[in-house]
């Protein structure tokens, strides 16, 4: 383990563990790792950090993962170890509690044989060719242990909601290795392609997309994968979260050379592709027979997989793929584009928020295919939405136009506007257009010289006020609140006395040490429906709002239950700069989102408003953070207030809710300000601003001064 890891399981700043290394000469002695970054063997720091009282346990979560991090051979090695192992206590439970109660090595000897055991109806029986393989008894040695404290996990959690968290760790822990699809996306591209019995994803990755589709009883499951770890990773995934009975092929190989699905005809295909690979075998392929709609262009990848995609679906079966933006308009791709469209395979194009899924830098587009039946009429529209606008199902545009794909907040209503737009058009074969939203064209008015299928090229968005009348509610709003904000103006600021220096100082440290606050630290999740309080609420006021709905292990499994905040709470980041924030009763019942820390002071001890403003302080923040190579972190135990009585502290407390109330007016004058301006802007531009409106005020400041006349 790291030392981030020994600072994680002590509760403690990184700082603090490199102050043991240099005050304790029996600290452990790193067993591995480089000078600037070694590890430690978890069982010596346990007992190191046990003995200086400074551990009284560690969380069983944190001791599997911290085994699983420093397997000798390799974490992802340690992943597959653990999932056959959770897949044995999940089939045979009453196997692996006879196996395990002999010794570690006689466990490794026997394990071989029960694994296979349970692999074998899980995944079938050619071994050399499926996609979980039997850890031999010399890989599965150094493994006991972690199997076993896996097994103590899945009987606190389950074992797929153990192993939903050891995998959820892995890859959160290494972001730049994998190419992921969030969760929001794989369940808006499991909804449009709709139930399945049947479901292939020809590039399956981790296999968000087959888990998104997945808990049809009998459903049939198939995946590939280039990488081979991978493809082992999704099939124990798929299998440990599939108590209904179903059958799950996944196979290590690249998918359009070596295509190990060859006779599989799906009722849906979901594939979240390679982008812009240059070696996906053009040159081998040119005579493939999957080609039908015509050869891709060697830097056409992504059409090779669209068209092997409606290869292995059945006649009327639904194919969604994640596509790049410039799939949509190159004109290397055109006549493919327009042989789709001439023969009524593709359905729909939606463009995706920016940020929605990698790269986050695109607005990514979700293609919605169907294999055309013998004799089935070719269809006279396709489906364009621009789900970059945040759009509500009925149209109505709330006060931000633009989406933000990443912020979990804004995902349900443009997965709710997508799919209701997608299931009018379904239905009628057509749609009446949703300004900046949705519309239906007709395919005769596509199939141009360019063939440009980009949604935003036939919906042009909405004037960010919504028209006149909008804009004039937006100029009403904001005299308003520029009113409001001039009388929360803060009065002009006296000396202060000349004791303040003098004050006897504390720490929150000593406070919670005392009993006059509690500390709690926030997590990443929350049960389904509870808002979550993030670090971006706290750092520019916004409220709190529920989250995309999610599957319940991955709620569940992340950590302890989630830290739900009260009336009188303060609230601090731990990166970001000086901010602090006064639960109220709008805010409260939120669950504390990661990068948080919460501060729950005793009343009669400390107001909340006098410890929030002094937490804010820029010198106070300034000595309490420590700095890493690219960020700094907050020690909230550090940051000092001082010493006052009940009714001094109830004074500072009542000029810093003033203060707070000042900031609120300014950040909302700053939106509808910055709203009234970009709507003026796109409604004179699109002609729903009249130009010859009337006559703008005399700017007085702008003009220059008169000089003062002469006397003759």
């Amino acid at each position: 383990m790291t030392a981030a890891g020994i600072a994680r399981l002590a509760g403690v700043g990184r700082a603090a563990v490199s102050n043991w290394r240099r005050r304790h000469a029996d600290f452990p002695q790193p067993v591995g790792g480089t000078d600037t970054s070694p590890s430690f063997a978890l069982a010596e720091v346990e007992r190191w950090l046990r003995g200086q009282g400074k551990l009284s346990e560690v969380p069983l979560r944190e001791r599997v993962w911290q085994q699983l991090a420093g397997h000798p051979a390799g974490p992802v090695t340690a992943l597959l170890h653990a999932g056959c192992g959770l897949l044995l206590v999940h089939d045979r439970h009453t196997d692996w509690l006879r196996l395990s109660a002999v010794s570690d090595a006689h466990l490794a000897r026997l394990l071989p044989d029960a694994l296979d055991a349970v692999l074998t109806p899980r995944f079938g029986k050619p071994r050399r060719t499926r996609a979980v393989r039997v850890p031999a008894t010399p890989e599965l040695l150094p493994s006991v242990p972690l199997l076993r404290s896996a097994a103590e996990l899945a009987a606190e959690l389950g074992a797929h909601k153990a192993y939903e968290f050891l995998l959820g760790r892995h890859l959160d822990a290494n972001p730049r290795q994998y190419t992921l699809t969030p969760q929001g996306p794989a369940d808006l591209m499991a909804a449009l392609a709709g139930p399945a019995r049947s479901v292939l994803d020809p590039a399956c990755g981790t296999g968000a997309l087959l888990r998104a589709a997945a808990g049809a009883p009998g459903q049939r499951l198939y995946g590939q994968d280039s990488a081979p770890d991978l493809a082992a990773l999704t099939a124990l995934r798929l299998a440990l979260g599939s108590d209904a009975p179903a059958t799950v092929r996944t196979a290590a190989a690249d998918t359009l050379r070596a295509d190990a699905h060859p006779d599989v005809t799906a009722d849906a295909v979901l594939c979240h592709p390679p982008f812009n690979d240059r070696n996906w075998g053009h040159d081998e392929l040119s005579y493939d027979a999957r080609w039908e709609y015509g050869l891709p262009a060697r830097t056409e990848s992504e059409l090779a997989w669209v068209q092997h995609a409606l290869a292995r679906l059945r006649d009327g079966g639904t194919a969604v793929l994640l596509m790049p933006p410039a799939a949509a308009s190159r004109r290397s791709g055109r006549r493919i584009r327009a042989d789709l469209l001439r023969r009524g395979a593709l359905r729909a194009v939606i463009a995706l928020p920016p940020g929605a899924a990698p790269p986050y830098n695109l607005p990514l587009h979700v293609w919605v295919l169907r294999r055309p039946g013998p004799g089935a009429p070719a269809a006279s529209d396709v489906l364009l939405v621009e789900a970059a606008e945040a759009t509500a199902a009925d149209g109505r545009h709330p006060d931000s136009r633009h989406t933000d794909g990443r912020d979990p907040r804004a995902w349900p209503p443009v997965q709710d506007a997508v799919l209701d737009a997608h299931r009018r058009f379904e239905r009628h074969g057509t749609l009446d257009e949703i300004p900046g939203f949705a519309l239906s064209v007709p395919v005769l008015e596509l199939l141009d010289d360019e063939v440009d299928l980009a949604p935003a090229r036939r919906l042009p968005p909405r004037a960010a006020g919504g028209g006149a009348q909008e804009l004039g509610e937006v100029r009403d709003r904001l005299g308003e609140t520029l009113r409001l904000t001039a009388e929360l103006t803060p009065p002009r600021a006296a000396p202060g006395a000349p004791d303040t220096s003098r004050w006897p100082l504390t720490t929150v440290g000593e406070l919670a040490r005392a009993g006059a606050l509690v500390i709690r630290t926030g997590g990443a999740t929350a049960a389904a429906g509870v808002p979550v309080l993030t670090d971006h609420d706290v750092l520019t006021g916004a409220p709190p709002a529920a989250p995309a709905a999610a599957h319940d292990d991955a709620l569940t499994a992340q950590g302890e239950p989630p830290v739900l905040t009260e009336p009188g709470d303060v609230v601090v980041p731990v990166s970001g700069g000086a901010a602090a924030r006064v639960v109220d009763e709008a805010t409260a019942g939120a669950a504390l989102g990661r990068g948080l820390v919460l501060l729950r002071p005793d009343p009669a001890a400390l107001d909340p408003w006098f410890l929030a403003g002094f937490l804010r302080g820029t010198a106070n923040n300034r000595q309490a953070s420590s700095y890493a190579s690219t960020s700094a972190r907050l020690d909230v135990r550090r940051l000092q207030l001082p010493r006052l009585p009940p009714e001094r502290q109830r004074g500072y407390g009542e000029r810093f809710r003033a203060l707070a109330a000042f900031e609120d007016a300014l950040r909302l004058a700053g939106r509808l300000g910055e709203q009234l301006v970009r709507g003026m802007y796109d409604g004179l531009t699109d002609g729903t601003v009249a130009a010859d409106g009337p006559d703008p005020a005399p700017r007085q400041a702008s003009r220059a001064p008169r000089a003062p006349e002469t006397p003759e």
